[in-house]
């Protein structure tokens, strides 16, 4: 009989299934037209009923199967009120048939930790952008971020009636990443990435001096990796303190699964450890390709402004 497969692909594959199931709980907030938006800091800072109830289906969900992995979701809830209609107990058997990377098969429940944004982009889904939006599970083991699942509960949303809605996109460092299809930015071109809702002197200084050919602002960290890996875009940078642990834990497995880089605006690798403050404090600078080219040209005075 065929072992069972290991810890890590059922967390995957659960994480999928728990993915698609919180798209349709966006979806449902959305066209029943009650958002329920609370300010946190501000206006920039919003939480609608879809993260609270995304947050909870996942977390509740993933806790039930996999009770002693650490799990840290962007939003501060009690977990008391989670309804069984919030569950999700299936796995996507496709993520099962992969083989397990050797250097994971090892590893135990209480070694990883999930960090989950319910709702990354939230702001532009109270402003109808929602092509911004994703769902991010983002998986780490000794303080790196391994696998990862992206679910966009709008792709193809402009497609019209009848188009399918959503995709979920996953991705496992030495697997590799599916569910898109990877392209290169065009050659010898550069374009940026950036905040749409968070921009800044320091931000659009960092822009200009890599001396973009252009610059597109969209919202959510998620969908800006996304725009790297489907070749809209050659690098993500926001010269800026904003960016959390949970932004970019999912991002970065599945822009790592496929040769791609993230790190701050120094260099520095994010750490995803428990304990690990939930500011990415110094930036990001994340590619698929020619991350030098980038790293190289982001002026020191940047650098100076943003302390790790």
């Amino acid at each position: 009989s065929m072992a069972s497969p290991a810890l890590l692909m059922r967390v995957v594959a659960s994480a999928y299934s728990v993915a698609e199931k919180a798209a349709t709980i966006v979806r449902n907030v959305m066209s029943a037209g009650d958002l329920g938006i609370v300010e946190k800091t501000g206006a920039n800072d919003l939480q609608t009923k879809a993260d609270r109830l995304v947050q909870m289906s996942i977390c509740a969900s993933l806790a039930r199967k996999f009770p002693k992995v650490t799990i840290i979701g962007e939003e501060e809830l009690s977990t008391n009120e989670v309804t069984e209609e919030l569950i999700e107990d299936g796995h996507c058997e496709e993520i099962l048939k992969k083989t397990c990377p050797a250097q994971y098969t090892g590893i135990k429940e209480e070694e990883l930790v999930i960090w989950v944004d319910p709702l990354d982009g939230t702001k532009e889904y109270t402003e109808g952008l929602l092509d911004h939006v994703t769902v991010l599970i983002g998986i780490a083991y000794e303080g790196k971020a391994i696998a990862g699942v992206i679910n966009q509960p709008y792709y193809n949303y402009e497609a019209g009636a009848g188009a399918a809605l959503g995709r979920t996109i996953w991705g496992v460092l030495g697997i590799g990443a599916f569910g898109f299809q990877l392209t290169e930015a065009p050659a010898g071109k550069h374009i940026i990435v950036t905040t749409r809702s968070h921009s800044s002197a320091l931000v659009n200084d960092c822009i200009s001096a890599l001396n973009p050919d252009s610059v597109i602002r969209v919202g959510g960290a998620g969908n800006k990796i996304i725009q790297l890996v489907e070749g809209k875009a050659s690098a993500y940078v926001f010269a800026s303190p904003g960016c959390k642990k949970w932004d970019t834990c999912a991002p970065e497995a599945i822009l790592h699964a496929v040769g791609g880089k993230i790190t701050d605006i120094h260099g520095n690798s994010f750490q995803y450890n428990k304990e690990v403050k939930h500011m990415n404090s110094a930036g990001v600078l994340a590619t698929l390709r020619n991350y030098d080219y980038y790293a190289s040209r982001i002026p020191n005075t940047v650098k100076q402004s943003l302390v790790p």
